[in-house]
């Protein structure tokens, strides 16, 4: 050895603390504490690099403490420094499924077969994996060509193919909260997106909730997802326009419009709107929904409950069509007519009753 090389003599000097360190390391493995061990690994691959033991070692650990992101970047470390890498690839894959990214899953999953075709390991694996991406490669290109029924039955068919792996599924509900919007489906679009988020905090999937919100008419709830979208990321765009298209629409929908409410013309009899109500109230009875969507129908019925007192009150609808809400709560009223707003229900109860019409 060069005694004048000082960089020779640098690196040999660290040789022995090195191989201390790196037992040190293999004691923290073994107790468990994944943490410490990494940030000591972490300082091991600055002076050995290219050690794919040591990186292998901070793979697993990363993978402990539930960084997978950085489990990723080492194990492909790894496998590239590896002569044999098929249980490398197999971890990286079954790690970036377990994320969600099928595609690149299936990437790693082939590479592990170009080296062993019939891997015990691998090969069942790429069959799961070949068969997700597959569907979920489909459901996006049905959105992205706006054929959203399609879409729907893709996004369901990847939930139901892989129901254990959290962030599969999330994709699949991801997609069918996005498509259900886009095909105006608003009302399973709150609950299907209220799924999405509860495995996922996703600021676009919360805009898309948003939206469906708007769909229902539900101005207030809407706002609000549009501002948890913005506690996430406040520089979010499409979350501050949402806000403001929100509000305006708020606004315009303050009137409320009991033609529209039960689809009937401005001319129809008494006998057409009883039909109306009858048709609109079993269809949006809130015990026929659970949860998010619940929460829509019991909107709506009230609307529809209120649309069929106005306008099957001759005074009233007169007021209605002459510009006046006779129901409007500025006009220091409950919102219908200061009697009960349920009378014509069973009981009085808005949602257990029978249809008795005049």
């Amino acid at each position: 050895m060069d005694p004048h090389n000082h960089e020779v003599n640098f690196q040999y000097a660290r040789i022995d603390p090195a191989r201390d360190q790196w037992a040190l390391c293999l004691d923290l493995l073994a107790r468990g504490d994944y943490t410490t061990a990494i940030a000591l690994l972490t300082q091991l691959l600055e002076i050995c690099p290219w050690s794919v033991e040591i990186r292998e070692a901070r793979a697993q650990s990363y993978i402990r403490v539930g960084d997978r992101l950085s489990a990723v970047s080492d194990f492909r470390s790894v496998n590239r420094l590896s002569q044999d890498s098929t249980d490398g690839y197999y971890t990286l894959s079954k790690i970036l499924y377990d994320l969600g990214d099928s595609g690149s899953a299936l990437k790693e999953i082939r590479e592990c077969l170009k080296l062993d075709p019939e891997h015990k390991d691998c090969f069942p694996l790429y069959k799961k994996i070949k068969k997700v991406d597959k569907v979920y490669t489909e459901a996006q290109s049905a959105l992205e060509n706006q054929q959203y029924a399609e879409c729907i039955a893709q996004a369901e068919k990847i939930i139901k193919l892989e129901p254990n792996v959290p962030m599969i599924v999330y994709n699949g509900k991801q997609l069918l909260c996005s498509c259900l919007v886009k095909d105006e489906q608003f009302t399973a679009a709150v609950g299907r997106c209220r799924e999405a988020l509860d495995i996922y905090q996703d600021p676009e999937v919360m805009c898309d909730r948003a939206e469906a919100l708007i769909g229902a008419e539900m101005y207030d709830d809407a706002i609000n997802q549009y501002r948890d979208a913005l506690e996430i990321n406040d520089g979010f765009q499409r979350a501050k326009e949402g806000i403001e298209r929100a509000q305006r629409l708020q606004k315009q929908s303050e009137r409320r419009d009991y033609y529209k409410i039960l689809n009937v013309k401005r001319t129809a009899t008494k006998q057409e709107i009883t039909k109306a109500y009858r048709r609109a109230a079993q269809k949006w009875h809130p015990d026929n929904f659970q949860g998010d969507e619940k929460k829509v129908a019991e909107k709506k019925f009230i609307d529809i409950a209120a649309a069929k007192e106005v306008l099957t009150d001759p005074e009233k609808r007169r007021q209605f069509d002459a510009g006046e809400d006779p129901l409007d709560p500025e006009g220091n009223r409950n919102g219908f007519g200061g009697g009960n707003p349920f009378h014509h229900f069973q009981h009085g109860s808005p949602f257990q009753f029978k249809f008795h019409f005049t």
